[in-house]
């Protein structure tokens, strides 16, 4: 069975799709009312808001989906601002044509990524358009940040330590391999985050910056830090985690893992002093193994790639277009 227009008329059509596909997975206390909106319970600290939209292509790929994709997105960005993620929205916008089997994964995938993640999904909203069978999915996530947890791109200071929490290009490497139907090892770090963060922060570590290192990669990530705090950022050549995998295609291909995203990495800026204190904290985490400290911030301005002999070049961020639909 196919999706049609009829599936977004908002009739029995419809309400069949809600109760057979996204109700099944999606099923809590909040969203099972089917009000047009879900009456939240107080937070005790300060709430964080995000939004974002999903349009990978292929919707399936070595290690994830899109719908998995979409709640780690989001997931991630809460958690990057220092928040603990506890809500999420979900609206789908499908074309006809596509077959409800595949959407029916995609939703199971969702249900199953936010189980994982500990988040509910309390709310939503389908729409159909004519097309040849494709998904997009737009949400948006509502997290609680407790008081005197202050994270921002403005607050990095000369000193600090720079963590990445595992190897660079991974989910780009995936998207672009299954793209083209080429052969490879690289599976998408496609994964939610919050865990690490939790943990980090409630082992009592300063955090000064988070971000989540999506499109543009670490190159884009770091330079758009360096410029909101006005400093410089020293990365060190040998200490990047590439999977070896990832770094074979790059050398195929002419890329760069410092300008390919990840959809399971952050960048993380705190006092060097707290660096390998950190660094225990989330190497015992799952999604963390391969976390290492890979430069400092110091002085000046840009961000700057150090090699083993000393030499130094500039870093720009992402030039152009990069892969399109990467997330």
């Amino acid at each position: 069975m196919k999706i049609e227009l009829k599936h977004g008329a908002g009739g029995q059509a419809t309400g069949k799709l809600i109760q057979g596909c996204f109700a099944k997975y999606f099923n809590n206390e909040l969203l099972n009312k089917m009000e047009d909106g879900a009456v939240l319970p107080k937070m005790q600290g300060y709430p964080v808001f995000t939004s974002d939209s999903f349009v990978v292509e292929p919707l399936f790929f070595p290690g994830g989906d899109i719908g998995r994709l979409a709640v780690c997105g989001t997931v991630n960005d809460l958690a990057a601002m220092g928040a603990k993620p506890l809500y999420l929205t979900a609206s789908f916008i499908l074309e006809t044509g596509l077959e409800m089997e595949t959407l029916e994964q995609i939703v199971a995938s969702m249900g199953a990524t936010a189980k994982e993640a500990g988040v509910v999904i309390v709310a939503g909203d389908t729409k159909v358009i004519e097309g040849r069978g494709g998904c997009y999915i737009n949400t948006a996530g509502i997290g609680e940040r407790q008081e005197g947890i202050v994270i921002s791109a403005h607050n990095l200071q000369a000193g600090d330590g720079i963590i990445v929490t595992g190897t660079l290009g991974d989910h780009h490497a995936t998207v672009l391999t299954s793209r083209m139907g080429m052969e490879s090892r690289v599976r998408s770090d496609c994964a939610p985050l919050n865990k690490i963060v939790g943990a980090l922060l409630e082992g009592g570590i300063v955090v000064h910056a988070m971000r989540d290192i999506t499109r543009g990669g670490l190159a884009t990530v770091a330079n758009e830090l360096a410029e909101a705090s006005g400093v410089k950022i020293l990365l060190q050549e040998e200490m990047l985690p590439v999977n070896p995998a990832v770094q074979g295609l790059c050398g195929i291909l002419g890329l760069d893992p410092l300008t390919m995203g990840n959809e399971g990495k952050l960048c993380i800026v705190l006092p060097a002093e707290r660096a390998e204190g950190a660094l225990k904290i989330i190497r015992e985490q799952k999604y963390g193994n391969d976390a290492v400290l890979v430069g400092r911030v110091e002085q000046g301005e840009g961000v700057w790639l150090q090699n083993e002999l000393g030499g130094c070049r500039r870093i720009q961020p992402l030039q152009g277009e990069g892969l399109p639909r990467i997330c």
